[in-house]
């Protein structure tokens, strides 16, 4: 065998991938407490999951350790923590409980539940084939991470209240609905990809993120439903303001085609009446 010739052992990247698999425990271990009736643990699991998988992805970037294999490895683990592991547990602390009302009843529940499964797969799929040409500053679209944290977050909430899943089923069914939706909206929301641009921010920033932490420490479950709130809301207001612009730009761009239009049939008609040669009656 030619020495020159050599086999090259492939390898993956170790950091990152570790953050990926800790995401993917933390989306198993949410689904086994689900199943067992540990609804708070679940939700914080979710909650966990998607601190690791924010973490690797920027892990990646800052070391310059992005790979196919991370990405495919990150959007599988993504399905898991962000697609089963919400969708079962609203099914299992809330939606199932549709069942005591009649049979049609109990095919909504988990037909919501099967509706955000699919929503997520179909989000992470759209991802993967438009990341080379996606804006990094915006998603198309609810992130499965945002979404499944604000489902688990909302569970979370209510568990914490005392407030059990029977009582607030119907609104647990259109919650789930409603975000596996705008996974696979166009709605646009900020990624945060490129926050700071500069890598620098004002010192206001600090104490911000000082009164944020404050505020988590009072109430946890409370503020993360706020916060994930405030920015599922944000998509729509961004979509609907974006569409508005676009919309009078283009009435713009119509009425100065028009102008000219216009302009130019004039002079055309200034031509034809006072061109050389004319001679009066």
């Amino acid at each position: 065998m030619d020495s020159a010739k050599k086999i090259r052992r492939k390898g993956v990247f170790l950091l990152p991938n570790a953050l990926t698999t800790g995401a993917l425990f933390a989306g198993f271990y949410s689904i086994i407490s689900g199943i067992n009736g540990q609804y708070a643990a679940a939700a914080i699991a979710v909650v966990v999951a998607g601190l690791l998988d924010g973490l690797d992805g920027r892990v990646a970037r800052m070391t310059n350790s992005q790979s196919d294999f991370g990405e495919q490895y990150d959007s599988l683990s993504d399905m898991v923590s962000f697609g089963l592991a919400p969708a079962l547990l609203a099914f299992n602390w809330s939606l199932q409980s549709l069942g005591q009302i009649n049979p049609l009843a109990g095919k909504l529940g988990w037909l919501a539940a099967f509706v955000y499964v699919a929503c997520a797969a179909l989000r992470l799929a759209r991802f993967n084939a438009q990341a080379a040409t996606q804006d990094r500053n915006y998603f198309q679209g609810l992130s499965s991470p945002a979404a499944a944290g604000t489902l688990v977050v909302t569970i979370w909430f209510f568990v914490d209240q005392g407030i059990s899943g029977e009582t607030v089923r119907w609104l647990i069914w259109l919650v789930t609905i409603s975000l596996g939706v705008l996974m696979f909206s166009r709605v646009r929301y900020y990624s945060f990809k490129s926050f700071p641009p500069s890598g620098k921010v004002p010192m206001a920033w600090l104490f911000l993120l000082m009164l944020a932490f404050v505020l988590l420490a009072v109430d946890p479950p409370t503020m993360m439903l706020i916060f994930a709130v405030i920015y599922v809301g944000s998509g729509i207001v961004l979509t609907l303001h974006g569409r508005k612009h676009s919309r009078a730009r283009r009435r713009l761009r119509k009425r100065q085609q028009q102008g000219r239009a216009r302009s130019a049939a004039e002079a055309a008609a200034d031509q034809k009446v006072t061109r050389p040669g004319d001679k009066a009656d």
